[in-house]
């Protein structure tokens, strides 16, 4: 089967070679589908899927794919150009150059590859998983000198955090960020903590507190710090009910950042009524709520989300029944909540990847979740019927930043005794984020 950037390549190949044909329009700009969705062949959400990383370092933004329309932080980090020897390399020479790379570095160098990393990239990592799956992968492996993190900017930063004070953790392309993280600003939450806890008042005769800081795992470790100073805690897609139920063990409400999904379709699983769940849009005075709002409510969530999940529609659900009689829907908690309610089950990357190995041969599973994921399921499982609940091919633009030709440059600096890209979170902002991380560990159900 094709990875996903084979059939981005082949949709564009198709759509080159279509655009050449008399009486037809040149092709628009890159914001519209490769190809029609009514011909059966395989569409992307972006021309400039199809274009190199580097040609793309150059230009504003978060690059082509689902977060190509999401407003990029002025402060971002960007890439510098990488030497033509990488950029002018054959797939071939790539593949050569990383492998004996790897082979020298052995054990003092390990690749971290995300679910969501392309299939020309995780071929090479030593490990496998989630973000905090990597971080803790990280965590325990001492011997290593230095880990490549094949995901995103926050994802390296909690492994920096985790890892060892003579240990180096690197980032292969420093425009690989995530628009979500980005959505919450650690200025802009100081301003909310502040505006909140006036709005909020003194704490009644309680010994609870009037409100605890929860972040999402995908958000900057200056937002985790954030929570560790003020008794708030992380978690993940996979514990967020945990945490939220620690949370209101020690607190009145919760503020969630920065995905207003997951903390929302969390806390209705918990049976608190949406109402109780105000918006807070950090451009708006108190958030864009009353005082009372936010005094009557149980869960404030940011005005954030994930461009991937939030690509997932009730209709594509309905969808897939129609043309599947019996399928079973399966989608990550970061999708909007009608999506969650019409599928028959959610939760995180772990949760699908389990349902789909203990799937009986010949079933039909509809997923809801980042496309290179989902191919590389259906590789797994050529007995199941798998396929993205997405017709697009529309994956992460940030995580599709990281292309063999800068692991091939990152492993041959570290041969060269140098060390690019590294990822340091400064100690102070590193202890209190511990804390945070910490109580989600000791969290229990």
């Amino acid at each position: 089967m094709s990875s996903v950037h084979e059939l981005i390549r082949g949709a564009a190949a198709r759509e080159a070679a279509g655009s050449e044909r008399p009486g037809r329009p040149a092709s628009a700009p890159h914001r519209r589908p490769i190809a029609l969705r009514t011909t059966g062949k395989v569409s992307a959400c972006d021309t400039e899927l199809a274009s190199d990383p580097w040609a793309i370092d150059t230009k504003p933004g978060y690059g082509p794919g689902a977060s190509v329309e999401d407003v990029i932080p002025g402060t971002a980090p960007r890439q510098g150009p990488l030497p033509e020897r990488y950029t002018r390399a054959s797939d071939e020479q790539l593949d050569e150059w990383i492998t004996a790379a790897k082979a020298e570095l052995g054990d003092r160098v390990r690749i971290l590859g995300h679910f969501y990393q392309r299939d020309e990239i995780v071929k090479y990592a030593d490990f496998v998983g989630d973000s905090f799956m990597l971080a803790q992968a990280a965590k325990q492996h001492p011997e290593a000198e230095s880990f490549v993190f094949c995901g995103v900017h926050f994802m390296a930063e909690t492994a920096d955090i985790l890892s060892g004070p003579d240990q180096s953790v690197i980032l292969p392309n420093l425009a690989a960020g995530c628009s979500m993280a980005d959505m919450a600003t650690i200025e802009q939450v100081e301003a909310c903590w502040n505006e909140l806890t006036a709005a909020l008042g003194p704490a009644a005769e309680s010994d609870l507190q009037p409100v605890i800081p929860v972040t999402y795992m995908n958000s900057s470790a200056a937002i985790k710090a954030f929570c560790g100073r003020n008794g708030g805690i992380v978690c993940t897609s996979s514990n967020a009910r945990t945490v939220l139920e620690w949370a209101f063990e020690r607190g009145q409400r919760v503020v969630f950042f920065p995905d207003q999904h997951l903390g929302r379709n969390t806390a209705k699983a918990m049976g608190i009524p949406e109402e109780l769940m105000p918006l807070w849009r950090p451009h708006l005075a108190l958030g864009g709520n009353t005082a009372e709002q936010l005094r009557d409510s149980k869960v404030i969530l940011w005005n954030g989300f994930c461009s991937v999940h939030k690509r997932f529609t009730v209709a594509q659900i309905e969808q897939a029944r129609a043309d599947y009689p019996g399928v079973r829907v399966i989608v990550h908690p970061e999708c909007p909540a009608p999506v969650v309610e019409a599928a028959d089950g959610a939760g995180s990357t772990e949760y699908i990847r389990k349902e789909v190995e203990a799937a009986e041969p010949g079933t039909v599973l509809a997923i809801g979740t980042e496309i290179n994921l989902v191919n590389r399921l259906q590789q797994q499982r050529p007995d199941l019927t798998i396929f993205c609940l997405d017709p697009v091919v529309c994956p992460c633009s940030t995580m599709y930043r990281i292309h063999p030709a800068y692991l091939a440059w990152t492993l041959e600096s570290l041969l060269a005794g140098q060390v690019p890209n590294q990822i340091s979170v400064s100690e102070s902002v590193a202890g209190d984020s511990r804390i945070a991380l910490e109580r989600m560990l000791a969290a229990k159900p």
